[in-house]
């Protein structure tokens, strides 16, 4: 009696080959690829992260902290907290400062008093200062007129800042304004000496 038996042997998967490695790994690649230049796109253009250094802004932005500014935002407005190319001053640096007056605007300072005013107005600064600490006496002398296209900035931090007080830095050409702090993406301050 013949008895037909047939054995079935299991398939072995096959192993990847080299091949099928570098075209996984193209593949990843070629994904990847996009969304890089998206977010390069976004950080560069759109978007910046920049980190404060130095004192100029305490106590709302302290050295270190990192901040998301946006660069579409072009309209400033006083209170605004802006970012600046310092090539437009003797700095040479990025610096960030608080808009105080826009084009047209007049800004008057009294040293005695510390007021700051704009078109004769006094501001009221207790949103992130206190009233009246404007005293420090700078190289400029005061009521100065913003020329058109131009902001009149200060640092919160008075007593250290380096702005439109002085002729370092002066009034603010918009063209060197990156963008508008939106808010603080991590508050790690800095160790060490400033």
């Amino acid at each position: 009696m013949n008895s037909n038996t047939t054995s079935e042997t299991p398939e072995v998967p096959a192993k990847p080959s080299k091949s099928d490695f570098i075209l996984s790994c193209y593949e990843w690649v070629e994904a990847l690829i996009p969304a890089l230049v998206i977010i390069m796109v976004l950080f560069t253009f759109l978007f910046r992260v920049i980190t404060v250094n130095g004192p100029s802004m305490m106590p709302n932005l302290k050295n270190g902290y990192k901040v998301l500014v946006s660069c579409t935002d072009r309209k400033l407005t006083r209170g605004d907290i802006v970012v600046m190319d310092g090539r437009g001053t003797s700095l040479h640096e990025i610096i960030i400062k608080r808009v105080i007056a826009t084009e047209g605007q007049t800004v008057n300072i009294d040293f005695n008093t510390g007021v700051v005013s704009v078109n004769g107005v006094p501001l009221d600064e207790s949103a992130y200062i206190e009233n009246g600490i404007t005293k420090n006496q700078y190289d400029l002398s005061f009521p100065q007129t913003v020329p058109p296209g131009h902001v009149f900035v200060l640092g919160d931090n008075r007593r250290v800042s380096d702005d439109s007080r002085s002729s370092d830095v002066g009034m603010i050409d918009q063209r060197y304004v990156i963008g508008k702090v939106q808010f603080i993406l991590m508050k790690t301050e800095k160790a060490g000496k400033l």
